[in-house]
């Protein structure tokens, strides 16, 4: 290791070690309140117009959905502009790009074949991307504890200011809710999409309806024969000779069709809460843990790291496999659309 690199490692450790300290110091200035637990994403604009009948309200979940989406054509961008060439290697993070799609690039190979690996590897790695960037994004300072303040007579604080225009909610021991003041909640201005189901199943029907349309392109209309199947019974009404085997199988093929189907639809729910809950459980457990002992935040945001990646990982992978036994029903799909 170079003198550069044990500089830059003796610097980081020292971040580390200051972070950790303020955290402490400013948890002991501002002591942390438990915050508020919501599932759906709170409103932070609106009703802004109407849309399908009903009001339509700017959420925080949307509003970093959109932040998500910014980040990543961004990325695109500064990526595609520091990329080598042949002769002259990419650098930084376009090098760290690069390796990343080129290893989703090379599993959906491994996995559906040369010819299929092309049409799917764009919706897979959009998906993993998607969901990495919007985990991590909910780990930045600031995220879900910057907001607004609205007046709020369950479960509120009372707040405390820290400059002109700029307050902070405190935790009195209850003692201003004893006195009758007032008391206030807090609306953040971004908060983790994959704390939102609506974020979660939209992710989750993309993929699935994406499943099919791969399945059609690759078998035809004959695809849907595995979820509706009856062919077979209705050929026993056109046989002359019949047998008792014969009647039962069309019956259970029906049967099996109708379990397939059901299969589909639990996937989506699969996709959507297997999500869901690993995030939204890891943002309750950083958010209770960092007001009972702060300084254990650092730890629990390096396991959201280590969480958030794989939930990224397994949701890219499921539709990869997913997409690819779709190709596959009944046999067709060829040599190269065959799973290794």
């Amino acid at each position: 290791m170079t003198k550069t690199e044990n500089r830059g490692t003796g610097i980081n450790r020292w971040i580390v070690v200051i972070l950790i300290a303020a955290t402490v110091y400013f948890s002991g200035v501002f002591k942390p309140i438990r915050p508020h637990i919501q599932l759906p994403g709170e409103n932070v604009a609106g009703p802004l117009f109407p849309l399908f009948g009903q009001d339509f309200y700017l959420t925080n979940t949307m509003i970093t959905t959109l932040l998500v989406d910014a980040v990543l054509i961004l990325l695109a961008f500064g990526v595609k502009r520091t990329l080598g060439t042949e002769n002259t290697p990419s650098r930084g993070i376009a090098n760290a790009f690069e390796a990343i799609v080129e290893g989703i690039y090379n599993l959906a190979e491994s996995t559906a074949g040369t010819k299929w690996a092309k049409q799917f590897f764009p919706w897979v790695a959009t998906i993993i991307l998607m969901v990495l960037t919007a985990n991590y994004i909910k780990l930045l300072p600031g995220i879900e504890t910057i907001g607004l303040l609205h007046e709020s007579h369950e479960g509120g604080n009372p707040i405390q200011q820290v400059i002109p225009g700029v307050a902070t909610l405190v935790d009195d021991g209850g003692a201003a809710a004893a006195a009758g003041e007032h008391l206030y909640g807090l609306i953040p201005f971004f908060r983790g999409p994959s704390t939102d189901l609506n974020f979660t199943l939209a992710l989750a029907l993309t993929a699935m309806v994406m499943v099919q349309v791969f399945g059609v392109k690759a078998n035809g209309l004959g695809y849907f024969t595995k979820f509706l199947n009856f062919g077979p019974f209705l050929k026993i009404w056109t046989t002359k000779k019949v047998g008792p085997f014969d009647v039962i199988m069309p019956f259970i093929d029906i049967f099996v069709g109708i379990l397939e189907l059901i299969a589909e639809f639990a996937k989506i729910i699969s996709f959507s809460f297997r999500l869901l809950g690993a995030l939204f459980g890891g943002a309750i457990l950083l958010m209770v843990l960092g007001t009972l002992v702060p300084a254990i935040q650092f730890g629990i945001v390096f396991l959201e790291l280590f969480i958030g990646s794989i939930q990224a990982l397994v949701f890219g992978i499921l539709t990869l496999v997913f997409m690819t036994v779709a190709i596959q029903s009944h046999g067709h799909g060829g040599e190269e659309g065959e799973a290794h």
